[in-house]
């Protein structure tokens, strides 16, 4: 895999670097396009919505007066806790299981032939679709919403895992024999720094993927998390609670990737002088 450096940036007497924005520059077009958001969400539910419509619950005002009572009754945070515990739990089983099996399907061909098959056939069935057969074998409760968590994310991660195996450079590799590594030296040593970037990204993605099927996984069968109180809400008609939840877990995405990426995302090191 190659490896990109960039030159250290040359900053001016203030401290700028020439050619990058200033800080400014850089928060008035999101700053801007989130007001204006706002501003036809409310136009939208307070303005061109009937009066006794229940589009009216679901203005920026009574959104966010719901997001305080959620939060003074504990509910709000404790179902996000709940959330983000289980993706971390199905997650966390998918690299388990993507991983190893993408670097066995990367390392040998016949295991690949054989399996190519079977890889395309279950990756392409909706992760949902499994949620009777879930609930079947683990019952009522977080084990099914794991399941169908791990179910999704982990196609990207083998994948990724396995097209970063096949794009190592082969002189690394046959280095390392002409020195006699051992399969777990070849493997420390060459293979995983080599496909790093590429687990990262399968890992990246399945975060998003896992996210998205959480929400309609909570809705099945449980009675906790954020897709559990959006049912809630939407059972007793409080609209401006569900659309609470929906911002949060909107936040909480945003949130997740903006970590992911600030963890996931290779480190560019400057050369060093000398």
């Amino acid at each position: 895999m190659s490896i990109i450096e960039r030159a250290p940036e040359v900053t001016t007497a203030d401290g700028t670097v020439p050619g990058k924005p200033g800080l400014l520059s850089r928060i008035w077009p999101p700053a801007l396009a989130v007001t204006s958001s706002l501003a036809l969400w409310w136009f939208a539910s307070s303005i061109l919505s009937q009066p006794h419509s229940l589009l009216r619950q679901t203005s920026p005002d009574k959104a966010l007066a719901a997001a305080i009572d959620l939060l003074h009754r504990g509910v709000l945070l404790q179902d996000a806790g709940i959330s983000l515990w289980r993706l971390l739990i199905g997650l966390s089983l998918a690299a388990v299981i993507g991983i190893p099996a993408g670097l066995l399907l990367g390392v040998s061909t016949a295991a690949e032939r054989a399996a190519r098959p079977v890889i395309q056939f279950l990756r392409m069935i909706s992760p949902l679709s499994w949620t009777p057969i879930a609930v079947a074998i683990f019952g009522i409760g977080s084990q099914p919403v794991i399941f169908l968590i791990a179910a999704a994310a982990i196609w990207p991660i083998l994948i990724n895992t396995t097209a970063g195996v096949h794009g190592i450079e082969p002189g690394y590799l046959h280095v390392a024999r002409s020195f006699h590594a051992t399969r777990t030296e070849l493997l420390t040593a060459v293979i995983l720094p080599a496909i790093r970037g590429h687990i990262q990204t399968g890992v990246r993605i399945a975060l998003g993927i896992a996210w998205v099927v959480l929400v309609p996984a909570e809705m099945l069968g449980v009675r906790s998390g954020l897709g559990y109180q959006i049912l809630n809400a939407r059972d007793q008609l409080a609209y401006d609670q569900v659309v609470t939840v929906i911002l949060v877990i909107g936040v909480l995405g945003y949130a997740l990737d903006v970590v992911a990426r600030r963890l996931l995302e290779p480190r560019f090191r400057a050369p060093r002088a000398g």
